[in-house]
């Protein structure tokens, strides 16, 4: 189904951005796994809106409800049902929407498409729908570092996103080198792990939305501790998913694995990662590849960015057409993000741990364990 991700750890999200509520049922992961509402809740603190003042200040708590499949603090190894109320609800702020078509929003394609859609916010297609996606996450992301029987011996997976650019400020890929700590990550508003750059970011949004107007930017996510094997041939090749999760988020317009665009210049000679024995293991010199290699993990580190869009929404004067064709203007209201990529972060790692905890388990069905001969 269109509003389910995954095959064996599965995920449906549900809800608009101005309706009761929204949520996401878990299926498929296993019994016994230790988890708390307050575990989901930290997550769930990092996409919120209202967090800092570069950011839509909707006034949300987004508290999450378990409903089923977590009973004395484990999950039981049935569907696992999550709420997040929404409470800061302005509907109104949208009635000029209902006949009137956002540039770069999806109107236009939900109405052709389905022949009703609900305008407040974007309904559907708002962002808001992504709280499932973390609330999710966050038990995907205890299930790939507990070491339990869907992953791998010792279990210790680690996933970190961070910013790299918004709009044409860019961090110096030098900073960047080692693995970011979560407190790096999280000790400016804007999440780039590098302070002089990061200022430069806010300064940036700040201006934009004094402006009226916004701006995109590049997240680039790292994970450590997959071990070799993890993916499948051809259809399901680990970065197809990675990229399908991402290309599904709301405002992405781009993915790269390892090199990227940029391998697109380089010889083989140059690009190739070549194999070395280190620690007792097969290891590559370097990881050009992001990796991966024919869609399965070489061991090395997952290395891949996202691209974002502006936000569609801004608070200028734009030409558009009215659900009759009709030429008409329309101004922007409502409570947006200038820069929607800050609050990205938490989501690009909540897609992340939902691929990979859902090949793990694929893995364990199909061969049992990972090969180390």
């Amino acid at each position: 189904m269109p509003n389910t991700f995954g095959k064996l750890f599965s995920v449906t999200t549900w809800g608009e951005s101005h309706g009761p509520a929204v949520g996401a049922v878990i299926d498929g992961c296993p019994p016994r796994l230790p988890i708390s509402a307050e575990e989901i809740q930290a997550e769930l603190d990092r996409r919120r809106p209202g967090q800092s003042d570069i950011v839509t200040p909707r006034k949300e708590e987004d508290r999450v409800e378990i409903l089923s499949g977590v009973f004395e603090g484990r999950t039981t190894g049935t569907p696992i049902s999550l709420l997040v109320r929404n409470a800061d609800q302005r509907p109104g702020a949208y009635d000029e929407m209902r006949d009137k078509f956002r540039p770069s929003h999806a109107d236009f394609t939900y109405q052709t498409k389905f022949g009703i859609r609900d305008h407040r916010g974007g309904g559907r297609s708002s962002a808001r729908e992504t709280i499932g996606r973390v609330a999710a996450g966050a038990i995907a992301k205890k299930l790939l570092s507990s070491g339990g029987s869907a992953t791998p011996a010792g279990g210790g997976v680690e996933i970190r996103a961070y910013l790299t650019q918004v709009h044409d400020i860019v961090a110096p890929a030098a900073a960047l080198v080692e693995f970011p700590t979560l407190a790096a990550v999280e000790a400016t508003a804007v999440r780039c792990p590098h302070p002089e750059t990061a200022a430069k970011m806010i300064e940036r949004i700040k201006a934009v939305r004094s402006e009226g107007d916004s701006v995109g930017g590049v997240i680039e996510c790292r994970v450590r501790g997959v071990p070799a094997g993890l993916g499948e041939p051809v259809f399901d090749r680990l970065e197809a998913d990675l990229a399908k999760a991402m290309l599904s988020l709301p405002a992405t317009k781009g993915f790269e694995l390892g090199s990227g665009f940029a391998g697109a210049a380089l010889r083989g000679s140059e690009h190739n990662d070549v194999f070395v024995a280190r620690d007792g293991r097969v290891r590559t010199e370097t990881n050009r590849s992001g990796g991966t290699q024919g869609g399965i993990s070489n061991g090395e580190e997952l290395v891949f960015r996202v691209a974002f869009k502006p936000t569609a929404t801004i608070l200028q004067r734009q030409a558009t057409v009215d659900t009759q064709g009709n030429p008409t203007e329309l101004i922007g209201r409502g409570r947006h993000d200038p820069c929607v990529v800050p609050r990205a972060v938490p989501i690009v790692e909540a897609m992340t741990a939902l691929v990979l905890a859902d090949h793990w388990m694929r893995q364990n069905a199909q061969v049992g364990t990972f090969r180390t001969e």
